[in-house]
């Protein structure tokens, strides 16, 4: 599938009919409690940059985005894809965006929380598979058999 992936504002209405859908997505699989979304206006902050892959017709076919919490640490957000566009690698094109950002801002770490069980394997098997590793939880997250965590070094670390 042919897509383009730019930083655009989230607050379009495509976007926010793929945060409704992610929304929609998420509700059912996790108690609310255990679901850390950002809304629209959220993601619309300085510290969060929102990427969309558009196909060839201009159509938002998913999002992803990277939070900057400090200078030590970021977040990928809102990752989502269109069920019709899953395994046609638009998810690896939106992280790898992200990545590269988190990257070009100097960033030692970019980390993720995700639910776990049935209607996640997709999102574990991307994560894996481009190179994050399982971590514990990271900020204010609690700990919880609903959510799983993942991280990416970016930079290696030197030793003394």
């Amino acid at each position: 599938m042919v897509i383009s992936i730019a930083i655009e504002t989230a607050l379009q209405d495509d976007v926010r009919v793929l945060v409704s859908q992610l929304n929609a997505h998420m509700q059912p699989l996790s108690p609310p409690e255990f679901q850390f979304q950002m809304t629209v206006e959220q993601m619309a902050g300085d510290d969060t940059t929102v990427f969309v892959a558009r196909d060839v017709t201009g159509t938002a076919v998913g999002m992803g985005a990277l939070r900057v919490h400090s200078s030590e640490l970021g977040e990928v957000k809102r990752m989502y894809m269109l069920p019709e566009v899953r395994g046609q690698r638009v998810g690896v094109a939106l992280l790898e965006a992200v990545v590269a950002l988190a990257r070009d801002k100097n960033l030692p770490v970019v980390m993720l929380e995700t639910g776990t069980g049935p209607g996640f394997e997709g999102a574990h098997r991307l994560y894996g598979r481009s190179g994050f590793v399982a971590r514990g939880p990271f900020l204010d997250y609690p700990e919880s058999a609903w959510s799983a965590f993942f991280e990416m070094p970016l930079r290696v670390m030197q030793s003394a």
